[in-house]
Order: C-alpha cells, then structure tokens, then sequence
C-alpha cells in the first residue's frame, strides 16, 4: 500500500526540492508538479511529488495519518478524524433521492 505524505517545500533545485514536515526534511522529485515552489504544499508517494495541496488540507492529512499512527501503537484516534465525524455518514446522492421517495428496497 503507498500513502500519500504531505510535505512543505523549502528548496528548489531543477526537479529536485528539499522538503520538510516537522523534523523530517526529504529530497523530493518535482517532475510531476514543476509548477511547485518553496512555500507550496505537495502530496508525495514514494519520494515523488504528485499534487499541490492546500494547508488545511496539509494539515488534516498529517492528523490523521498521526491518529492511524496512535491506533497503531495501541491509543485513541485524538481528534485526527474530527473533520470526517462532524460530517457525518451520507448517502450516495442515489440512495438519497431513492430514501427520499420513500423507497426502502430495490
């Protein structure tokens, strides 16, 4: 499985950019995203930047790969996943409109 790391560009260099999130600092390559710049937020998989990202998206990526992380070492999700439970679960916009006709079966 690969998982996508959000990751701040610092540097430049061509194709290749030092980038970091928190203490990690990474090479990564930008081929992908030459638009990318120092202050741009990427998603990376296997050292390879594929998107620019926003910040909040940065940060709601980085919380909940720190609750998998907590989950993992045997602790609670925190609040990694406040964004997803304030939502709530939805229905396909399909299903919604079969529910909302009063339709419960096929």
């Amino acid at each position: 499985m690969c998982v996508g790391l959000p990751l701040c560009i610092r540097s430049v260099d061509g194709i290749a950019a030092t980038a970091t999130n928190g203490p990690e600092t990474e090479l990564i390559d930008l081929s992908l995203t030459p638009e990318a710049g120092p202050g741009d937020w990427v998603l990376t998989f296997l050292g390879a930047a594929r998107e620019i990202i926003s910040p909040d998206e940065a940060q709601k990526i980085t919380a909940a790969l720190d609750g998998l992380r907590a989950v993992m070492q045997g602790g609670g999700p925190g609040e990694a996943f406040a964004d997803l439970e304030a939502a709530g679960p939805q229905l396909p916009p399909h299903l919604q409109a079969a529910l909302d006709a009063g339709r419960t079966t096929g």
